[in-house]
């Protein structure tokens, strides 16, 4: 994640280009990991920054910490964010890249707005404050063969009743946005700083339109993140036209191949909800249908990603 330019530049020029924002300030850094946001926190004139992490990275990150110089500015704290107690009452800012696969997977968020609810001052800052979903249709003909129909001729034996697994979990993969077919759709937003935790998951319809006569094999996710508190806009996307990331894009396979004119509309509708098992896992239920001059389909599909 560290090599991911796009990440991690973004999150440094949001710190270092507005110093205003941390210059004094008591920081939360959520999900800490190496530190590397702490220490930008830290060079751009924090008062003091609380770096929590719940894995044994916390160990790194001390040592970190302590070759560079800022032991005197970051505590790093070593523990779940739901479960540890903070030196101080309240902090100035929280700070955190919790964004998983899909935006949400994983659920780190929850515990962005448990910290936010518990710590956040009425006047702090929440970074990055919002994030949106987004959707668009490709053509993928290649890979779906390779990926789906692969199965039902495996050296010449029948293992078809595998597809349906392959159906159900999202591919994790960078798009070519030559495959694009249609337009691009905002599905949701959300308002990092007054959200709850029960608007992650949600149902929203959506309306595709052709770009050009093609077939669609997926349709695809991505998500953009933005810092509204800073001197001007500032953020980043994970869309297949913007320079890729770790996140890449998630994509959906459909069951039918959809042939569509340029025009034309997919229509429907997606929901998303955590896992009741599994709260860091999502499921994704699709509906779509089309009832153009080549082609007249509609289904429901169900995607688990874990």
């Amino acid at each position: 994640m560290l090599k991911d330019v796009v990440r991690t530049r973004s999150y440094q020029n949001v710190i270092t280009q507005n110093n205003f924002l941390f210059k004094d300030k008591i920081v939360l850094d959520v999900g800490a990991g190496t530190g590397i946001l702490s220490l930008f926190c830290a060079k751009a004139g924090a008062k003091h920054v609380y770096a929590i992490e719940c894995s044994q990275m916390a160990d790194m990150a001390k040592e970190i910490v302590k070759t560079n110089g800022f032991s005197e500015v970051i505590t790093v704290i070593k523990g779940k964010v739901e479960e540890i107690d903070l030196p101080v009452p309240k902090v100035d800012v929280i700070i955190s890249e919790w964004m998983g696969y899909f935006l949400l997977f994983e659920n780190m968020l929850d515990t962005v707005l448990f910290a936010r609810d518990k710590w956040l001052a009425d006047d702090g800052v929440v970074l990055p404050d919002k994030a949106s979903l987004h959707l668009t249709a490709i053509e993928d003909a290649e890979y779906k063969e390779d990926k789906i129909e692969f199965w039902n001729n495996v050296y010449g034996f029948d293992m078809s009743c595998i597809k349906k697994q392959a159906m159900m979990e999202p591919l994790v993969d960078t798009v070519d946005q030559n495959q694009i077919v249609t337009n691009c759709q905002l599905l949701k937003t959300m308002d990092i700083s007054k959200m709850s935790s029960g608007d992650a998951s949600f149902t929203v319809p959506f309306k595709l339109v052709a770009e050009r006569n093609d077939f669609i094999h997926a349709l695809v996710a991505y998500f953009n993140v933005s810092f509204t508190k800073c001197h001007k806009l500032m953020g980043f996307s994970t869309g297949p036209r913007s320079k890729s990331t770790h996140w890449k894009q998630t994509v959906l396979y459909l069951e039918d191949v959809v042939t569509i004119c340029e025009g034309e509309t997919l229509s429907g509708s997606m929901t998303v909800a955590n896992n009741k098992k599994n709260p860091r896992d999502i499921d994704i239920t699709l509906k779509y249908a089309i009832n153009g001059n080549r082609c007249k389909v509609s289904r429901t599909q169900h995607y688990k990603m874990r």
